[in-house]
């Protein structure tokens, strides 16, 4: 495996992939190579170290980075970062299946996304609080979710704007075949 330490192009080769990159990740963290970034740096990496482990499916390690995370941005007056680190718990709190404690921290990740002014940040939020309506058979409320989403991406031109109309347009016509058959 080679590391380049110092090249944002940070390269992980042996075949390990991803997971190589992890480990790699993790052990320059715990080795303390982000030290220097303060304590905002830390939180940082724990968030990015733990939506990689929940992208490999480990929820578990990625509910233990996220909630470290946690604890650092309110410490350092980070609400920007505290938002992140609640909507990524929430995310992964869905993944796990737990909708409740998913929503309890979605819901909390949008008061401080709101007061903050992070648009896009919010938008997120709505996604993933209309991924768990959906998930919940609530076509009216992830349609209510989608439809700020796709107006907030106006708002800031996200990248992301045609993925999350189609994605609304798929719940309109899942409604409507919904409401034709009952």
């Amino acid at each position: 495996m080679q590391v380049i330490l110092g090249d944002p192009r940070h390269v992980c080769a042996g075949g390990s992939g991803i997971e190589g990159c992890l480990d790699v990740g993790v052990g320059l963290f715990a080795a303390g190579a982000v030290s220097g970034c303060g304590r905002g740096g830390e939180a940082t990496t724990l968030n990015n170290i733990g939506k990689v482990y929940n992208d490999l499916g480990d929820r578990q390690q990625a509910l233990a980075c996220h909630q470290q995370a946690l604890p650092i941005q309110r410490e350092i007056g980070d609400r920007a970062g505290e938002a992140a680190a609640l909507n990524n718990i929430g995310k992964v709190y869905n993944d796990l299946g737990d909708q409740q404690q998913a929503l309890t921290y979605l819901q909390q990740a949008l008061l401080i996304r709101r007061e903050v002014g992070d648009r896009a940040g919010e938008a997120a939020v709505h996604y993933n609080l209309a991924r768990i309506h959906r998930d919940q058979g609530n076509l009216d409320q992830a349609i209510n979710e989608l439809e700020i989403v796709v107006d907030l991406d106006r708002q800031v031109s996200h990248t992301g704007l045609a993925s999350d109309t189609a994605m609304l347009h798929r719940l309109r016509q899942q409604r409507a075949t919904t409401l034709k058959t009952t």
